[in-house]
C-alpha cells in the first residue's frame, strides 16, 4: 500500500495533468499550447518520482 503522503501527491499531480490538458485543448495559441504540453511533460516527472514515496 501507498503512504498517504505518496498518494496526496499522485492525486496533486492527476489534477495538475487535468489542468495542463485542459489549458491545452483550449488554447488557440501556439506559444501557450506549446507550454502547456511542456507542463505536461514536467507533471508525469513529477508522476514518476511521487511513485518512489508510495
Amino acid at each position: 500500500k501507498g503512504s498517504p503522503v505518496g498518494k496526496e501527491l499522485d492525486f496533486i499531480a492527476q489534477e495538475m495533468q487535468r489542468e495542463a490538458n485542459t489549458i491545452a485543448s483550449k488554447s488557440f495559441d501556439m506559444f501557450i499550447s506549446g507550454q502547456a504540453v511542456e507542463i505536461k511533460s514536467q507533471v508525469e516527472k513529477i508522476r514518476e518520482q511521487v511513485q518512489n514515496i508510495e
